[in-house]
């Protein structure tokens, strides 16, 4: 077996030319923006970012829907705690009143009983 033989300026010259070359060729083999399949591809793309554009504006839409429904729902129950906290009160208010009027009546029993 042959030990490793470096390559020469020119060989790396010519080896970097080469490959410039050869980038060239590829980019010049590229079809252009006129290219019927190029304007397919780019319909294309167009097409799926409306689809996207189109998605997230209906669940921008749902989710603002879920919002109002969740505030109505939250105006809802406490609008129900505040009429059961006044039911409570009123009940209250009626059980303080049924309470003096009986503690009336036993002063007033008291003081028809000492007469």
């Amino acid at each position: 077996m042959s030990g490793f033989k470096e390559p020469s300026f020119a060989d790396r010259q010519k080896a970097a030319q080469e490959a410039r070359k050869n980038i060239l060729n590829k980019f010049r083999s590229q079809p252009g923006p006129d290219d019927p399949a190029v304007k397919a591809r780019q319909a294309e793309r167009e097409a799926l970012a409306a689809e996207r554009a189109n998605a997230n504006l209906a669940r921008e839409a749902a989710k603002a829907e879920r919002k109002r429904l969740e505030g109505e729902a939250a105006a809802k129950a406490a609008a129900e705690l505040l009429r059961e906290k006044e039911k409570v009160v009123a009940r209250q208010v009626a059980l303080e009143a049924e309470q003096k009027v009986a503690r009336d009546a036993r002063y007033a029993a008291r003081k028809k009983k000492k007469r």
